[in-house]
């Protein structure tokens, strides 16, 4: 593997500032966050806009946002990419069944990114994005891929003592609880998640099969408390595991039932 080159790999660093807050950004704010030196932040921030990689934001001066250039890279990519195409359709017509939040999902490392997601029409609803990434323990989707894992890759990536990043105080923090927990997600072929990536939040989430029976994304549906219940939980099972399984089928995947 060749040398990692300095300059791109703090241009990059800058242009992933981007994915969180509220999309803009300043100078400042990028010397602050990524502790570079002002001249360094200048120059990149001057050739990133140049390129149309991100633009100044209007009526806020010394702003910027993302440009036009990485949503055309984006879009070339999404066009030779299936599952998100094929998630994005799925997903609306759960969407449309149950009236809740939905997400398309794929694993990264420890994490999970978005790949689709529709929302629900109600007034109070989950706040997300396609794109976002998220701690795959703390979540349903994540939870459901990190299963599909063999034993030994599982515990490569969370090993023994280490400890887990909690973002509410129902997120598993204890690899060998997580274990325990993905052994039950094989068994049920479903997870759940109660309020451990969102207080307000619990999901419910299946897996999503391509061509070979490889497990390579997984299907949620996002509820917030107040909907919530132990009834409905079931309909909520059922619908993520029909939903999956027509995106499975979209991807090639044959079902032996």
């Amino acid at each position: 593997m060749g040398r990692l080159v300095p300059a791109v790999t703090r241009a990059l660093d800058i242009l992933e500032l981007f994915l969180d807050g509220d999309g803009t950004l300043s100078a400042p704010d990028i010397v602050r966050k990524l502790q570079l030196p002002r001249t360094t932040v200048h120059e990149l921030v001057t050739t990133l806009a140049a390129r149309k990689y991100i633009v100044p934001v209007a009526g806020q001066p010394g702003r910027y946002r993302l440009g036009v250039r990485p949503y055309q890279l984006g879009a070339r990519y999404a066009e030779h990419l299936d599952l998100a195409a094929e998630g994005q359709q799925v997903a609306r017509s759960v969407a449309e069944t149950c009236d809740e939040t939905v997400h398309v999902a794929i694993l990264e490392d420890t994490d999970v990114i978005y790949i689709a997601k529709v929302d629900s029409t109600h007034a109070v609803r989950m706040v997300s994005a396609a794109g976002r990434r998220l701690p795959a323990h703390c979540t349903s989707v994540g939870k459901m891929l990190l299963a599909s894992l063999p034993e030994p890759e599982l515990a490569a990536r969370f090993p023994d003592g280490a400890e887990l990043t909690a973002m509410t105080p129902n997120s598993i923090t204890d690899p060998a609880v997580l274990r325990e927990t993905l052994a039950g997600i094989r068994t049920r072929g479903v997870a759940v998640e109660s309020r451990e990536s969102n207080p307000d939040v619990s999901c419910v989430a299946a897996p999503v099969r391509d061509r070979t029976g490889q497990v390579v994304a997984a299907l949620s549906i996002s509820v917030p408390m107040i909907r919530w219940s132990d009834d409905r939980l079931g309909e909520l099972e059922q619908l993520a595991v029909k939903g999956a399984a027509e995106l499975s089928e979209r991807l090639g995947h044959r079902s032996m039932a």
